[in-house]
């Protein structure tokens, strides 16, 4: 009997090839946990508002009133919402062709677009053109558009670091191009050496991989470390000599929990090297509200900018966009705000500077609170989470727990977090779903759980990894 187009043999090879481990097997697994009535705490995703975390007031009163753009009529409008969020509310609507009912441009509201670029003005010192910048579906929804034009076939290679997040290595399969990992170091918190970058181009080349991007993420996804201003630079300076376009993922800019190494944009860094290379280097930068102290990831918000890129390129973008119609409005709404939040002497601007300032604040502790407790038990090591929202420990499993995990056929980071999950109900990602060097192994964690749990999870974790390493690894010492 001939397959039919959507029988599993027939599909496309390239989806089937695709893997996503952030919601994979352990989450899978979880789920049928919860549903089994455990309780279940989901650290495996960047998700702030599913662990707790309240959204700011402000920014969700101005969308209420332009999703229900009737209580602005209501006489008594101004015994329920400030001033300032029903004057942001008229605001955003004007700029809409029908409310948030209404498609607006495939690159999003031109006057949204015009906030970012002056978010990104001052931020930088530098113009930014509100033409080349493109409003999204979450910065997700930009980096697929962007690999997609990138990516031509098989023998295309990105330049990924690893570990790396899913999203580019699930991407880059599912378009049938080719990943190129260079390897962050560990052992220098997760630094980057450019040398490994020649290395990994030029062994790409030599099977006969073109390699036409690079993506760089900062501060890192699942690693945590930030990125120096003069790291950049030598990236800026390799991406000029191999003519690569640099893909800058800077979602978590706003998460920084150190003041050694603060967030420096890619833009910023190029545009102060100057001529030539100013003019030279491709360049695109992703944000989102899905992260920062907003984690709004439902809302699926974000952007991305274009530096050096041609206008040819520029419409074939905007064709892509097309295809789609029109990003999220009220997503957009979202952008606007986080990128022009209330000034001060404004209304609201006393409550949203203490909530923002709480998140980030107990987000730091939680930063510490975690790597401590990873640094505290036997056979664990972690790095300190510098900026992001995640804690990546190395978990050096002892031989015999490495049998057992070959023996019930799984990866050896599966085998522990699968088992984590079902002794304590911590929903982890293995290291292996975002590469690691062969024969070492990882999990990653949010630093997302509420505050005042983080110590019950920490004792928690210390309680199962004891019993674990005692179980699996006579001798074995912390180290």
């Amino acid at each position: 009997m001939s397959l039919k187009a959507l029988d599993y043999d027939s599909l496309n090879e390239n989806v089937k090839n695709c893997q996503y481990a952030v919601r994979g097997e352990l989450y899978l697994r979880a789920s049928e946990l919860q549903k089994e009535g455990k309780k279940i705490i989901f650290t495996n995703v960047g998700n702030p508002h599913a662990l707790g975390q309240k959204p700011l007031t402000f920014p969700r009163q101005v969308v209420a009133l332009c999703q229900a753009p009737f209580l602005l009529d209501d006489p008594n409008v101004g015994m329920i919402f400030p001033a300032d969020a029903i004057a942001r509310a008229k605001h955003y609507l004007s700029l809409t062709s029908g409310g948030l009912g209404a498609y607006s441009d495939s690159r999003g509201l031109p006057g949204v677009r015009k906030e970012v670029a002056e978010f990104i003005e001052r931020r930088d010192g530098y113009p930014s053109d509100p033409e080349l910048i493109f409003l999204t579906d979450g910065a997700s929804k930009g980096v697929m558009q962007i690999l997609n034009c990138v990516i031509r076939g098989q023998k295309d290679g990105i330049l990924v670091p690893v570990p790396q997040y899913p999203l580019y290595s699930a991407t880059i399969s599912l378009l049938g191009g080719t990943l190129v990992p260079y390897y962050l170091e560990e052992s220098e918190n997760w630094g980057l050496d450019v040398n490994n970058l020649r290395q990994s181009v030029a062994q790409a080349r030599s099977q006969g991989i073109t390699v036409r991007a690079m993506v760089i993420i900062n501060p890192g996804n699942p690693t945590g470390q930030c990125l120096s201003e003069a790291n950049l630079r030598e990236i800026l300076r390799f991406c000029c000599n191999e003519r690569l376009v640099l893909l800058g993922d800077e979602v978590y800019q706003q998460n920084i929990y150190q003041d050694e190494r603060p967030f420096i944009s890619s833009k910023k860094v190029l545009m102060d090297m100057g001529a030539p290379i100013s003019k030279e280097v491709q360049l695109i930068s992703f944000h989102t509200v899905s992260k920062g102290y907003w984690g709004e990831c439902g809302q699926r918000g974000g952007y991305f900018e274009m530096t050096n890129i041609p206008p040819r390129t520029v419409e074939e973008i905007y064709k892509v966009a097309s295809i789609a119609l029109s990003p999220n409005v009220s997503a957009q709404i979202f952008m606007g705000l986080m990128v022009s939040p209330p000034k001060p002497g404004d209304i609201s601007y006393d409550q949203f500077v203490r909530e923002s300032k709480g998140i980030l604040e107990s987000l730091r502790r939680r930063a510490r609170m975690m790597t401590d407790g990873f640094n505290s038990c036997k056979n664990v090591v972690c790095n300190f989470t510098e900026g992001a929202m995640y804690s990546f420990p190395q978990i050096k499993l002892p031989p015999k727990a490495i049998q057992a995990a070959k023996q019930a056929g799984k990866v050896p980071d599966v085998f522990y977090c699968l088992k984590l999950l079902e002794a304590t109900g911590i929903s982890t990602v293995p290291g292996s779903g975002f590469g690691q060097k062969e024969g070492v192994f990882h999990l990653r964690t949010t630093i997302l759980p509420a505050e005042e749990e983080m110590p019950e999870i920490m004792d928690s974790f210390k309680k199962f990894n004891d019993e674990f390493m005692s179980q699996y690894g006579v001798g074995y010492s912390r180290m």
